[in-house]
């Protein structure tokens, strides 16, 4: 088939490839034309993408990409992975539309669209097929098939990829829920086919506010520990020993990515709009969680003064920009907030991450070093934020004044590391 993925990041690339590689001919259509560019000389920026892996698929012209709305023409199926953010607590679609506007000028009978963007219960069917038969003249379920089937891409993941995770589909009608069914089958080794789109979108809001929720109890708890002078991490050591009943979360300096900062507010978002009641659970899980990194600072003031310190004009190096360990993925990540805040009060502010390029930085005021033993000797603290595999830990520990180790990669026992 002639397919087409609309939005070419973590989620859309690794699924164009995959799709490529299984003998579609694939159009990674993307907004970004510095993306494109880097793409078409054979440079992937997403570490679960080789570039070993995308360049033969661009010699054999099995993958596209493109900037050109007129590379959507012609398609047999098309998948939609853009951003969905949220703009003062709203939802923001503005990317789909844009998406569904582009691809209901070339629509045909017979064609299928996906989406697999985040957003709240309801968008595919009372918002999207809208916008595609608006702009096509065609009828959803009629003329052409529409579904929705959630992304569950988990960078830098090296056991659960696109191939081996279940992927839940759906579909606005039995014939619709075939043909995405019979895509995806290509392309993963299980599809879990759910009753409509409504409960697939809802399933997707349901795993990450399963997880920020758990997320928001640990981080409190640790919080409490902490005044408690209990061990938290040798708490949920134990706790996770029970092989039943528990599920192992460990606290942190915030919660990045696009998944757990934005995507349980849909859900908060859309229960207040259509039940005119408020999500108490999300709304508290994010009243924790997005103060973490406020929490990391004040835990790094009381060291600095119990040193005799000041955190003005203090030397502060961040270990680890990305949210998430061994990628590069800065999205929505807490040490943004956690240099903002120090930068602010005064403190000289170096942030060190091998991953993490100076273009996706927002903060012009935060400096890049390379987390060499001098540039630790030289800081007045290091705050260990992200937990890279390829950081010598051990260097840090014999180099470093102090440690408040945010990740629990180097377990106190006293000296010159606090743990969270």
């Amino acid at each position: 088939m002639h397919v087409v993925v609309i939005g070419q990041g973590y989620v859309g690339l690794p699924l164009a490839v995959r799709a490529a590689e299984v003998g579609h001919h694939v159009v990674g259509y993307e907004i970004d034309p510095h993306r494109v560019a880097r793409l078409t000389n054979g440079e992937s920026h997403v570490e679960d993408i080789p570039n070993e892996r995308l360049r033969p698929l661009l010699v054999s012209g099995a993958y596209r990409p493109s900037a050109s709305p007129d590379a959507v023409a012609a398609f047999d199926l098309a998948v939609i992975t853009v951003p969905t953010p949220l703009r003062d607590g709203v939802p923001d679609l503005s990317h789909i539309e844009a998406a569904g506007e582009t691809l209901a000028a070339h629509l045909r009978p017979g064609a299928t669209v996906v989406l697999e963007s985040t957003t709240y219960p309801g968008t595919t069917e009372e918002l999207l097929a809208a916008l595609l038969e608006k702009g096509s003249g065609l009828l959803a379920g009629v003329d052409f098939h529409l579904g929705y089937s959630p992304e569950r891409i988990d960078p830098g993941n090296p056991v659960w990829r696109l191939e081996n995770t279940p992927k839940i589909i759906s579909g606005i009608d039995e014939r619709s829920l075939r043909a995405v069914d019979s895509f995806y089958r290509e392309l993963v080794e299980r599809t879990v086919p759910v009753s409509s789109c409504k409960e697939a979108e809802l399933t997707k809001l349901l795993e990450n506010t399963f997880r920020h929720v758990n997320i928001g109890l640990i981080n409190e708890l640790a919080m409490i520990a902490h005044e408690m002078e209990i061990n938290i991490w040798e708490v949920i050591d134990a706790a996770a020993t029970k092989p039943f009943g528990f599920l192992r979360f460990t606290p942190g300096p915030g919660v990045g990515g696009h998944c757990l900062p934005i995507d349980p507010s849909f859900l908060s978002w859309r229960v207040e709009r259509a039940l005119g009641r408020s999500f108490r659970f999300v709304e508290l899980a994010n009243d924790v969680n997005r103060h973490m990194p406020e929490y990391v600072v004040r835990r790094l003031t009381q060291a600095l003064n119990h040193r005799r310190m000041a955190i003005k004009g203090s030397r502060i190096l961040l270990l680890g920009l990305a949210y998430k360990a061994d990628t590069s993925d800065f999205r929505e990540s807490p040490s943004a907030r956690v240099a903002e805040l120090l930068i602010d009060l005064g403190a000289e502010v170096w942030g060190a991450d091998p991953h993490v390029t100076d273009h996706l930085l927002t903060d012009p005021r935060l400096l890049r070093v390379t987390a060499t033993a001098d540039e630790i000797a030289a800081s007045d603290a290091v705050v260990l934020l992200t937990d890279h595999s390829t950081i010598d830990y051990e260097m840090v520990r014999t180099h470093a004044s102090y440690v408040l180790d945010c990740r629990n990669r180097l377990p106190s026992s006293g000296g010159n590391v606090d743990a969270l």
